[in-house]
């Protein structure tokens, strides 16, 4: 994945020492602690700050001048021993950005008279002072280590850290309103401003106008030659519809840097169908592919919950994900043919995800243009082209997504599994996929609490640096659902089955 539209990290350290205890502790226990973190991870990803806090408020200052001096996007208070409650919790209040809380152990049985350090004790007033102070931070489920360990920890935020300062400045921009009859990805917008999300909302009139406006541009040959190779097609013999695509392409990264605005970050959502079809004759699901693949995610039908879960998706795992609706069942032929017995999965395990063709070409088997088969249906062929086809590669994955239900609520899902090596004799982009109690993750669950079709997917197992990030965000946890495994129910679940 090329492109810089996710943030890059850099965890100021700062070490706090209460002054009934030696400092000595508090730094020297920060120098093992940065020690150990460069040598496992990438030195850029942390500074430490040389200010040890003592009890005094006048030093909380000067920390926090020397952590935003040195480009400090996200802050580690590290207690080296009890700590100062109220110095170290205001340095969290006044960092803007995302901060962590650890402590350090005790090293050594042979060390507990004047080595003591009672950090274990200090992260309880802590975290009890964060409360006070309505400032929120992330706190590890065990926050208190070793230099080795505690350096673990801050890698383990780098994910939580970058979602929330991604969100903290980005834009999604949105094209359209939803189609007739599909109501099924409207949602408030007032969760967007809570999570200090800007939207821009535009028109289909306003994106097929910029579109027009490129019409002869002198960058569509080598956008459609980049097409081309990424395709494999053979000179001479690329598709007709390539310049087109490469000339909507164009109009929307135009579009990203001319209205981004103050934000750092954009992700996009746009109308696809039907008027798309009418106007632009084409489909934009292989061009949405493209600009995943530069790290910036367009989600389809006006999604724009959908596009907001992908970039999380982004930031949390620094790869391309895909949208994808929760589309059909297995045929029970299929499962009988190519999953029962070879695979540890239930018939009710399994689902097929699929979207017209919008994941990118390095996730799909065999990718390669066609046209959108349902769109066809009402249109002509040749209006429908642009899809991206294949059946989605085979390995780990994490379904989920972040949604504002009805009444401004903040409700999210993620689950753990696996796209299945088994050829889906279908058409768009799709898979098999199989998550544990999946049947009764999608009753009580997805039914259940009202999400919509489309659910967001990373390429791997991430469901815990995403349940912690959508805490820090602010989800509730009890409205993160994930799929439970059996013997233990779901609210409203019968639990006679």
């Amino acid at each position: 994945m090329t492109g810089s539209n996710i943030p890059k990290i850099k965890v100021g350290i700062v070490a706090v020492s209460r002054d009934c205890f030696p400092a000595s502790l508090a730094e020297n226990r920060r120098k093992a602690l940065v020690e150990a973190y460069t040598k496992k991870y990438d030195a850029a990803d942390i500074y430490e700050c040389p200010v040890t806090i003592i009890e005094s408020e006048t030093d909380m200052v000067n920390a926090l001048a020397d952590i935003k001096k040195a480009d400090c996007n996200a802050l580690c208070v590290y207690l080296g021993n009890f700590g100062p409650e109220i110095s170290e919790t205001l340095l969290a209040k006044h960092f803007d950005g995302p901060k962590m809380f650890c402590a350090a152990a005790e090293e050594s049985q042979n060390d507990l008279m004047d080595g003591r350090g009672d950090a274990y004790c200090g992260m309880l007033n802590a975290s009890y002072n964060l409360a006070l102070r309505n400032t929120r931070a992330y706190i590890p489920e065990f926050p208190v280590g070793n230099a080795d360990e505690c350096a673990d920890m801050i890698h383990e935020f780098l994910p939580v850290a970058r979602v929330a300062e991604g969100l903290a400045n980005l834009k999604i921009i949105s094209f359209g309103p939803r189609p007739a009859n599909f109501l099924a990805c409207n949602a408030p917008i007032k969760q967007l401003y809570n999570l200090d999300v800007e939207i821009e909302e535009e028109s289909e009139l306003d994106l097929f106008e910029a579109y027009t406006k490129h019409e002869g541009d002198a960058r569509i040959a080598e956008v459609a030659a980049d097409m081309a190779k990424e395709m494999g097609y053979e000179a001479g013999k690329e598709p007709a519809m390539l310049p087109k695509l490469a000339q909507y392409e164009l109009t929307l990264l135009d579009w990203v840097e001319e209205h981004k605005g103050y934000r750092k970050y954009v992700a996009l959502t746009t109308k696809c169908w039907p008027a798309f079809q009418d106007m632009f004759k084409f489909v934009p699901c292989y061009v949405n592919s493209r600009l995943m693949r530069r790290g910036i995610p367009v989600s389809c039908e006006v999604d724009i919950y959908g596009t907001l879960s992908e970039y999380i998706g982004l930031c949390i795992s620094g790869e391309e994900v895909t949208l994808l609706d929760i589309n059909n069942s297995v045929p029970h032929d299929m499962y009988d043919e190519s999953i029962k017995g070879k695979f540890d999965y239930k018939f009710t395990d399994t689902f097929m995800g699929f979207h017209c063709g919008n994941t990118c070409s390095t996730r799909v088997s065999n990718p390669h243009l066609s046209f959108q088969r349902i769109m066809a249906r009402t249109h002509p062929q040749d209006w429908c082209d642009g899809t991206i086809e294949g059946d989605i590669k085979a390995g780990e994955i994490t379904f989920y997504r972040l949604q504002s239900t009805a009444d401004a609520k903040l409700r999210a899902y993620a689950a753990e599994g696996e796209v299945l090596p088994v050829a889906t004799r279908s058409f768009g982009g799709i898979g098999v996929f199989a998550i544990k109690e999946m049947g009764r993750f999608y009753r009580h669950w997805l039914i259940g609490k009202n999400f919509p079709h489309h659910g967001a997917v990373m390429f791997g197992h991430y469901a815990k640096p995403l349940y912690d990030a959508l805490k820090y965000i602010g989800v509730e946890p009890s409205e993160i659902g994930y799929n439970k495994p059996a013997g233990t129910l779901f609210e409203g679940e019968n639990p006679w089955g």
